[in-house]
């Protein structure tokens, strides 16, 4: 070998991905403490893990129960248009979950992988709430609303169950439904066993999503990485910036971040224990 193709191969680059961690909740806003999955916090973040132009992929480490869908539809627009714009692969991790709005952002990559255990799937749209009238009327309280328009005060949780409200949230849910359907259809399409009803809702172990098309392989994040890149593969850990030193020297912010916290974890509970964890 020459002393050129030496010097070259020396200076041959190893191979190189940006991974994010999407973790959480899929939500609007958040705590000072802890902050949700969403477009704002997650979009700077996405933007750098694409900024290397010569990287071979980026990693998404998907672990999340899933929220809101606009959202999920945000961040994984986000993630498409610029793998897209940059040519770079985009490869998916499953954890613990990856199911309803978890799903949907695994979904925007170009291959998928999760454990044989991890939960996957969950296509499908759920609201949920609680009606109070029985007890307000036990506590002898009135309730008293004026709106203008008939349709404002829709799914009063004081009021009796209105079926129209009801119809009315059910094709708002059915139409949400058939977007989540079209994303998944459109990204992992004939992969997807056409055989089996994939948009029910059901999830699935990551074993059989595998069977099923959901996911493409089985298999941990930094095996299936040095499987396709090699051992000296460099990896750069995007991570989004942590807010806690902005409550520094306020009692009354600390205090109330940390009531903040207290409801933020009791809805994040909900998400998660639907797919008992």
């Amino acid at each position: 070998m020459s002393f050129l193709s030496k010097l070259m191969f020396w200076k041959t680059p190893s191979p190189r991905v940006s991974v994010i961690r999407l973790s959480g909740v899929i939500a609007s806003g958040g705590s000072a403490l802890k902050k949700n999955l969403n477009f704002e916090t997650l979009e700077p973040v996405i933007k750098k893990a694409f900024s290397d132009q010569k990287q071979d992929a980026v990693i998404l480490c998907v672990n999340s129960p899933g929220g809101s869908p606009v959202q999920s539809a945000l961040i994984g627009k986000r993630i498409r248009q610029l793998a897209d714009e940059h040519n770079t692969p985009v490869i998916a991790f499953c954890e613990d979950v990856a199911a309803s709005g978890g799903y949907w952002l695994a979904s925007c990559a170009d291959e998928i992988y999760a454990d044989e255990a991890s939960i996957i799937g969950s296509i499908g749209v759920i609201s949920a709430g609680f009606g109070f009238t029985d007890a307000i009327s036990k506590l002898g309280i009135e309730r008293r609303v004026y709106t203008s328009g008939e349709s404002k005060s829709i799914l009063d949780p004081f009021k009796d169950e209105n079926p129209n409200d009801v119809a009315r949230l059910r094709a708002l849910q059915t139409e949400i439904h058939e977007h989540f359907i079209s994303h998944v259809t459109s990204t992992r399409g004939a992969r997807l066993n056409p055989e089996e009803p994939l948009f029910t809702g059901s999830f699935w172990t990551g074993k059989r999503a595998k069977e099923l098309g959901l996911i493409d392989g089985i298999g941990a994040m930094h095996s299936v990485i040095i499987e396709k890149f090699g051992a000296k593969v460099k990896i750069r850990q995007i991570s989004q910036k942590k807010g806690l030193f902005s409550l520094a020297g306020s009692s009354a912010k600390l205090g109330s971040a940390l009531s903040q916290e207290i409801i933020s974890e009791i809805d994040n509970r909900y998400h998660w224990q639907r797919f008992g964890l």
